[in-house]
């Protein structure tokens, strides 16, 4: 199989139309009626009025004009359908397309924000929808584009991911059934956590990833480049991360999409001699292609009988289970590792390892610094190059190995650590750069950043918890002569400043906890204890810690965006994070808690979780932060309880704000009110309306039994999101409200 895997499937569409008129462009006084089509000046495609399958519903699409079948490539209103031929589009004279019925009731509409003199709708060529100023001299200078918020089909020409500067995110999302548009469960876009990928999600499951773009492919099919058909580019740079593909033979028609029934992402080229679309190729493929499917180090082999192998120096975490083919806790090392000894590398050819979440990449090392770097750094388990094309650039792997494939031919050469499972954190500074603003008490805390390159010195030794205990803390100690000699003697201008840098390159946040905050020694260890066994991606990560004298210090990775609050309830910034983002969000926050409550070897219950302790790192991925009110659980203890209720008000459960109970229905309630938050952009404490009193879930509750639910959503999110996600998200607040 080769790179470009990407797919869609035939469905057959009853398509009621009439081509009343043969033009490619309307203007503001004009429209486009059920009764007619725009039909692009080369005649490949054309857009109007449909009723897919065996629905009576209308829906205003894009479609090849030549294909018998009338395959439909993108649809506007596919949340909302028109249940008659009243269907009207115009474009208003400031740029805006509207799509209406009884030429009054608006049920699309285009987010264009920028107006011109002379705005322009034309369909073009491609498949591209555009509205475009006719007095500009480049046609290319659109206001929109429906490129910009596909369908289920990506065309050749069109970019599947993310613009880092506004936030766009564009994502394929397969129609629920043959005679539904509105979007499936299944869907298809770039995901940023750890190194870019692309990713098939079925609900919030991966289903598929593709792994590294290693120069000609992604890694599980390296032989692209004997493709005779298409050419396949990945763009990441510090503006945007997208795949796109082209034909090399432009009289080749073909398109890629989303098949809900077959749970696959599938690629056509049409056959003209037969008029019907050929399937180029299909993803997953094949028993090997569905995510993890052999477990944590575990290489799936679907030539071999079972599929499911343990890499070398490997053997069934659970050989019992293994046995009856249950491959879900993977494989573990034969042999315990030490890193300290300099045990070596085995090599592993011809693999497709493929989940890049906890990897890291640097595009200008060669493969001997590479080693060298995955040597220096005991939680590297594998290196490799990045484009296997020029032999330059580095990839290396953290943690567990997840979804190795073995391929039959040439695949990428992945060299495995065989030696390394303890941490020392050296890990590039803008990919998994993490900030922390957290602030004890009544104001107790001062963050200071450090700032001065080259100015800090580390100890090669440990935060230890005590002479007697067994453990000790893989952290650095810092002095606390160097960190207040880079901060000027912590320096109020640096406060809550830009952050520091290490002298590798690192760039730290530092909390200095004030003398008066009360947090004995004892205390302060454990909370550093704690926060030092906690590893996930979506919680923030302690790097080290100063404890000399009287003094308290907390160093964490730097993270650039800060805090969630900071864009959620600001006027100017809430437009950032879109509402693909806010999901993204919302999902991280959630793995993060299931992690807290479940998979971590003590159950933890945060106690504080708000907005304004979800940090955001350079690719808005979310960081719970501030554990400072954490507690744990051991056994099977579920509940807990204190005289000395602490957290914030607003968020609290009220059998904790009470009675002091406390147990993870907190959280659950906590996050609750979070998701409010993030979806009405408006904060539950300090909460107004001018017709109503109480607070923003006592709002939100009115319109849940009004059946006006999508009213709390922030007007922007419903006008640009998916309305659906919205009012799943909404009554999943309730269903956390009203589980504490």
């Amino acid at each position: 199989m080769e790179t470009g895997f990407y797919f869609y499937s035939v469905c057959c569409f009853l398509i009621i139309f009439s081509k009343a008129s043969a033009i490619d462009t309307i203007s503001p006084s004009e429209s486009l009626t059920d009764s007619m089509t725009l039909v692009s000046n080369g005649g490949s495609f054309a857009l109007g009025f449909f009723s897919p399958g065996n629905s009576t519903n209308r829906y205003l699409g894009i479609w090849y004009n030549n294909d018998p079948m009338q395959t439909v490539v993108w649809v506007a209103n596919r949340i909302n359908p028109i249940n008659d031929s009243s269907g009207l589009l115009k474009i208003e004279s400031s740029g805006k397309m509207v799509l209406q019925v009884q030429n009054t009731t608006a049920v699309w509409s285009s987010n264009t924000t920028r107006s011109v003199q002379n705005p322009v709708l034309q369909l073009l060529d491609s498949g591209n929808l555009v509205v475009r100023d006719g007095n500009d001299g480049n046609p290319e200078n659109y206001l929109w584009q429906s490129f910009d918020y596909p369908s289920d089909t990506m065309l050749p020409g069109m970019k599947i991911g993310v613009d880092l500067r506004t936030g766009l995110d564009r994502r394929l999302s397969a129609w629920k059934n043959w005679d539904d548009p509105s979007p499936g469960d299944l869907n298809y876009g770039v995901e940023l956590e750890g190194s870019p990928q692309m990713v098939l999600r079925k609900g919030l499951q991966k289903y598929a990833v593709s792994g590294l773009w290693i120069g000609n492919g992604f890694s599980g099919a390296p032989n692209t480049r004997l493709n005779p058909i298409f050419n396949y580019d990945f763009v990441w740079n510090e503006n945007e991360v997208y795949y796109t593909f082209s034909l090399k033979n432009k009289s080749v028609m073909s398109r890629v999409g989303l098949n809900q029934t077959e749970k696959a992402r599938e690629r056509y080229t049409w056959n003209p001699d037969t008029q019907t679309w050929k399937q180029f190729d299909t993803f997953p493929s094949d028993y090997c292609d569905n995510y993890e499917r052999c477990g944590p180090n575990g290489n799936c082999d679907s030539n071999k009988l079972p599929a499911c192998q343990c890499l070398t120096a490997f053997s069934p975490k659970w050989p019992e289970r293994w046995n009856t083919s249950d491959y879900s806790g993977g494989c573990v090392h034969i042999k315990p590792l030490n890193c300290q000894k300099g045990d070596g590398f085995i090599r592993i050819r011809n693999v497709k390892t493929r989940d890049t979440t906890n990897s890291w990449v640097n595009k200008t090392m060669n493969l001997k610094e590479c080693r060298e770097k995955c040597l220096s750094n005991c939680s590297c388990m594998a290196y490799t190059n990045l484009d296997i094309t020029t032999g330059r650039g580095c990839a290396m792997w953290f943690g567990n190995l997840i979804d190795t494939k073995q391929l039959q031919s040439e695949g990428l050469n992945l060299t495995s650590e065989c030696l390394l499972q303890k941490q020392v954190l050296v890990h590039n500074a803008r990919t998994c750069s993490y900030y922390i603003s957290r602030i004890l008490g009544d104001s107790v805390s001062r963050l200071l950043h450090l700032e001065k390159q080259g100015k800090v010195k580390r100890q090669e030794s440990k935060c230890k918890e005590n002479k007697d205990e067994n453990e000790d803390m893989e952290l650095a100690i810092f002095e606390f002569g160097t960190i207040a000699q880079a901060t000027d003697s912590f320096s109020f201008r640096n406060k809550l400043g830009e952050g520091g840098t290490l002298a590798h390159g690192q760039e730290i946040a530092v909390k200095r906890l004030s003398k008066s905050s009360g947090q004995g020694l004892n205390e302060f260890k454990n909370e550093v204890k704690l926060i030092a066994k906690l590893q996930h991606r979506n919680l923030v990560r302690l790097l080290g810690c100063c404890a000399q004298g009287d003094e308290r210090m907390l160093v964490y990775e730097y993270m650039p965006n800060r805090s969630l609050d900071s864009f959620i309830f600001d006027q100017s910034r809430r437009e950032v994070l879109n509402w693909s983002m806010r999901f993204r969000i919302i999902c991280g926050i959630a793995r993060g808690l299931l992690y807290l409550h479940q998979d971590s070897r003590l159950r933890i219950i945060h106690r504080d979780l708000k907005a304004s302790n979800v940090l955001l790192d350079s690719v808005m991925n979310p960081k719970i932060s501030d554990f400072g009110l954490a507690r744990t659980f051991g056994g099977d203890q579920t509940e807990a309880s204190t005289n000395r209720v602490v957290g914030t008000y607003g968020y609290m459960a009220p059998e904790y704000a009470t009675d002091g109970l406390f147990s993870v229905k907190s959280d659950v309630f906590s996050y609750g009110i979070l998701l409010l938050e993030v979806i009405s952009g408006r904060r539950n404490r300090g909460f107004y309306h001018e017709n109503e009193s109480g607070n923003l879930i006592e709002h939100a509750w009115r319109l849940w039994k009004e059946g006006k639910l999508l009213d709390v959503a922030d007007d922007f999110l419903v006008e640009t999101g998916d309305q659906s996600e919205l009012l799943n998200a909404s009554t999943l607040a309730f269903y956390c409200t009203a589980a504490s």
